[in-house]
């Protein structure tokens, strides 16, 4: 019997072409209360602790929950949110908050954040391990890192899943990932480098467990 082939993998720049990733029913009106379901916190109340909090929310589609936050959450606060399309909400947008359009696989920020976050965004960028191990090192020292992330759309070069590899070389990097919650959490800065290549990404992975279409990332460096 002849090995099955792993499907043409695609680059960053092909990926983000990808009718996939250009799905809107996932993120891209979802409200500050829906941000609080999903990642299992109080986002308001967390801010409303931090005098003078930073707060960065990574593929934020329209924006909406941060708006939300940017006129709820009193004293000082600023609030980024980073998308790779243009879609925000409203042409009037609060001073303490700023949009940017641009892949979170390569965008840069200027300074440290109290507060990380990313509502079910990974699950459309190629380079998973690599946003998530950048954003570990974009907090404060007592900042938080909260993302939905499904360890099951992280495979090996040759399409094999990760497995304990990947679960073990997390929780080596500081990293907490809940497979019940599909969440990955991180407390305090981190230099969080791992181990992994990324050689491509599969947007023909098909429904993730959210039953929206996903993308699959492929890593060399995963095998046992």
């Amino acid at each position: 019997m002849s090995e099955a082939r792993l499907p043409p993998l695609l680059d960053h720049e092909a990926l983000e072409r990808s009718a996939v990733v250009a799905n809107n029913r996932m993120n891209r009106e979802r409200r500050l209360r829906g941000y609080d379901r999903e990642l299992g916190l109080d986002i308001a109340a967390f801010l409303t602790s931090r005098p003078g909090a930073r707060w960065l929310d990574l593929c934020c589609g329209t924006g909406l929950a941060l708006f939300e936050a940017a006129h709820a959450v009193a004293g000082e606060l600023e609030i980024v949110g980073v998308d790779l399309v243009d879609f925000f909400a409203g042409p009037s947008r609060p001073p303490r908050l700023r949009l940017t359009t641009a892949s979170v696989t390569a965008w840069e920020p200027a300074g440290s954040f109290d507060l990380i976050t990313s509502v079910h965004g990974l699950h459309y960028v190629g380079d998973k391990l690599g946003v998530i191990a950048r954003a570990a090192g974009w907090l404060t020292a007592d900042g938080l890192f909260v993302a939905n992330f499904d360890a099951r759309s992280i495979r090996r070069d040759n399409g094999a899943p990760a497995g304990a590899r990947l679960t073990h070389a997390l929780r080596a990097a500081g990293l907490d990932y809940d497979a019940r919650t599909k969440r990955i959490r991180c407390a305090g800065r981190r230099e969080a480098g791992l181990p992994f290549t990324f050689v491509g990404a599969d947007d023909r992975a098909g429904p993730n467990y959210t039953g929206q279409p996903a993308v699959d990332s492929h890593y060399a460096g995963l095998a046992a």
